[in-house]
């Protein structure tokens, strides 16, 4: 089974992990370059991933429901307000992820392409 680590280790991957735990997460944006530098594939429907702390233990199975390939500038409200994370409108989702990806060095622009996963929470370990 692949895994799934959201966002950086510490108290930014508990805090999302809480959510997913919760039930209010229930989708996750990233890069596709990211992909292609760690040779991954994309996940599919159906597949089921190990979300993991910062242990690299599995604190829950996530089961993938949607993957959509689409510029920054496409992603939807319905998307990003399923992030779970009390964004107050897509333009405030949108600059927190902008400022996310600079602290990791990376510049995004609105035609820089991205991975949107929708998933349903499966069962927690």
């Amino acid at each position: 089974m692949r895994s799934l680590e959201l966002g950086v280790p510490g108290a930014m991957r508990a805090e999302l992990n809480s959510l997913v735990l919760a039930g209010a997460k229930t989708t996750t944006t990233g890069l596709l370059a990211d992909y292609a530098k760690e040779t991954e594939g994309l996940e599919y429907p159906g597949e089921r991933l190990a979300v993991l702390d910062d242990s690299g233990a599995c604190v829950t199975t996530v089961e993938i429901v949607g993957v959509r390939v689409l510029p920054f500038a496409e992603v939807t409200w319905g998307h990003a307000d399923a992030e779970g994370e009390g964004f107050a409108d897509l333009a405030d989702w949108r600059s927190g992820h902008l400022r996310y990806w600079a602290r990791q060095g990376v510049s995004v622009t609105d035609g820089t392409l991205v991975v949107c996963l929708a998933f349903r929470l499966v069962e927690t370990s």
